[in-house]
């Protein structure tokens, strides 16, 4: 996920400090034995703030949201609190606990929406959706909240740092969506369902373009309309494979599979894919 800096800069020398005392006072929770034997209340906002930063950088993560969280609850109108809510967020997320990272991210971008830091509180939000996208065969709900999540960071966020990541985590992200409609495609595809894998495919061609998908989808297509004698629409698909995509196998297997037939790859009759053609290729819109 890379550095994130506070806009206020690194802890003071002060705060610094105050880590290393507190290091070695012991304590290890903020369950009401506070920290060293001492209360949590017995602190300052810096304080606590320090040692959140502390477990922070020997990696207990769950432990330094505590501390973050604490900063927040005993001083919420202090500037400590602010910075404490934003390293709460982040503390979750290294911990994986994004359901709380969510909530301490939105929480920030609620109470501070002008903020500096509220780029990345956003950011922090779309993470806590794109990093939990699993296997292709998953349900893909959270893809789509990360892709909205995303959409946000770069549009309202448009000169951040966090605009670049957002614009490359959504790519990858809508290309995972198109993988999940190849894959249900080819299941159908494979048990002579066509109707219902061309469905599949078709929404690819239409809603995908863009993503790395694209060929092998006109290729199945080819492979779909043959099976069910629709020679057309075959043909069509076959005609915007080689226009976009000559060098890649797909075109090649479609070709071998519309010549095996006497067929050309070339646009016939009005239909959904001649429509595509017409938009993608010739530049006219229906």
């Amino acid at each position: 996920m890379g550095e994130f800096r506070l806009s206020g800069g690194k802890a003071s020398a002060a705060a610094l400090l105050l880590c290393a005392v507190l290091a070695g006072c012991g304590g290890t929770s903020t369950d009401g034995k506070g920290i060293g034997g001492e209360p949590i209340e017995a602190f300052t906002a810096e304080q606590i703030f320090g040692r959140a930063e502390y477990e922070l950088n020997r990696r207990k993560f769950e432990r330094a949201a505590e501390y973050f969280g604490e900063v927040e609850r005993l001083y919420p109108y202090s500037a400590w609190a602010k910075r404490a809510l934003i390293m709460q967020a982040f503390a979750h997320h290294k911990d994986k606990d994004y359901e709380n990272s969510r909530s301490a991210a939105q929480r920030y971008i609620d109470f501070y929406p002008t903020d500096d830091d509220a780029a990345y509180a956003q950011y922090l939000l779309a993470l806590s959706y794109y990093d939990q996208i699993d296997e292709v065969g998953r349900d893909q709900g959270l893809t789509f909240q990360a892709l909205q999540s995303l959409r946000t960071v770069i549009e309202r966020y448009p000169e951040s740092d966090y605009a670049r990541s957002s614009i490359l985590k959504f790519d990858l992200a809508f290309d995972h969506l198109a993988a999940k409609e190849m894959e249900i495609g080819r299941y159908y595809l494979k048990r002579d369902h066509f109707s219902a894998a061309i469905n599949r495919f078709r929404v690819v061609v239409e809603d995908f373009q863009t993503t790395t998908h694209t060929p092998e989808a006109l290729h199945r297509l080819v492979e779909a309309y043959l099976s069910l004698g629709l020679t057309d629409e075959a043909q069509t698909a076959g005609a915007i494979l080689g226009y976009n995509y000559q060098s890649t196998d797909w075109y090649e297997d479609s070709y071998r599979l519309l010549t095996k037939q006497g067929l050309e790859t070339k646009v016939r009759g009005r239909n959904w894919l001649s429509n595509i053609y017409r938009q993608m290729i010739q530049g006219k819109w229906l």
